[in-house]
């Protein structure tokens, strides 16, 4: 008997409408079809603008999509009781972008993390509430918990307040963090501590992960056994096991994002080989119109991909991709190796 998922998403679109007289509508999410189950890993990879932290929103049940349908546990979550969600709400948690902006500055961490634990576990004393307090510090690094407890979030760097914010989204006891962007705005040197944070909730316990990304480097290293959903312009393009997807991109996107990652070696960088793109700007504006979304820069685009809308369909075990030019695409060899 199959499981019933986590969270799934079925013809999932997000439309914004502007204008008073003449309505226009300006696309953010397009018949999205996603599945995430217990335990999973989903890396959500695509340039700024193209609908990711839309689909988060969606997924978190903060968005109402516009068409399509939201299932947690498989309920809907838009058509059930105002009671029943209540209920549900606590299952699915987000982690923002900005943690500056994610924190009351007037709060200690005390003072942010102690309503929580009052609201979902059952407390006896205030000495038992501070010792709950500490311990959830404690796993998330923040130590020693005593310590911050009375720090403001003014007091804390970047990276302690991004676990700050992971400790508050634990205490409901969700079953999936959305995480928007997590490190983008921390130092690069604290980048990885927050991503085995991450990967520790996950095995340690058990909870899911829609892990939004411009950066291909940082879901790789988050988790090598990630599902890899490439997004592009409101689109899924790709959806495929980390590694598989890595070491044989069959997207003419994904090849053209492997293609600017950074090579640390001068050597080889010299050598690099970019795909060269047909157009270097990305559209300003999501507009739903047939044909494949990326054909005006696919260096291998043909008329089929102007004329007909390729659908997402499974090209090998597991590996989705939407592209009418998979079996025609060259092979793929990496720009840091030789041709």
């Amino acid at each position: 008997m199959l499981k019933t998922p986590l969270v799934e998403l079925r013809g999932v679109t997000k439309y914004f409408e502007r204008g008073f007289i003449r309505k226009t509508y300006n696309y953010a999410v397009i018949d999205v079809n996603l599945i995430i189950n217990h335990r999973d890993i989903i890396a959500l990879v695509g340039e700024s603008g193209c609908g990711k932290t839309t689909l988060g929103k969606i997924t978190a049940g903060i968005i109402r999509p516009s068409k399509g349908t939201v299932l947690w546990e498989g309920k809907d979550i838009w058509n059930i009781s105002r009671g029943e969600f209540k209920k549900m709400r606590p299952m699915v948690q987000i982690v923002h972008q900005d943690p500056y902006a994610s924190l009351n500055p007037a709060r200690t961490v005390y003072q942010i993390l102690s309503p929580i634990v009052k609201k979902y576990r059952k407390i006896g004393s205030n000495r038992e509430l501070k010792e709950i307090i500490k311990e959830i510090l404690e796993y998330v690094g923040l130590t020693p918990p005593d310590y911050f407890l009375n720090k403001y979030p003014h007091h804390l760097s970047g990276g302690m307040r991004q676990r700050l914010v992971f400790a508050r989204s634990l205490i409901p006891g969700p079953k999936l963090i959305v995480a928007d962007e997590p490190v983008s705005m921390i130092d690069m040197s604290l980048r990885l501590s927050i991503l085995k944070l991450m990967r520790r909730l996950n095995e340690e316990l058990g909870i899911a992960f829609l892990y939004i990304s411009h950066d291909l480097s940082t879901a790789r290293y988050f988790s090598y056994k990630a599902k890899l959903v490439l997004m592009y312009l409101g689109r899924i393009m790709m959806l495929a096991p980390m590694e598989m997807a890595l070491k044989e991109p069959l997207h003419p996107y994904l090849r053209a994002l492997l293609s600017t990652i950074p090579i640390p070696d001068p050597e080889l960088a010299k050598k690099r080989r970019k795909l060269k793109l047909k157009d270097l700007n990305i559209p300003k504006e999501i507009i739903q119109t047939k044909g494949c979304p990326f054909g005006t820069r696919c260096p291998y685009s043909k008329n089929v991909c102007f004329e007909k809308t390729p659908r997402l369909r499974e090209v090998k075990n597991e590996y989705h991709v939407a592209c009418h030019l998979v079996e025609e695409m060259p092979k793929w060899t990496a720009p840091w190796q030789e041709a």
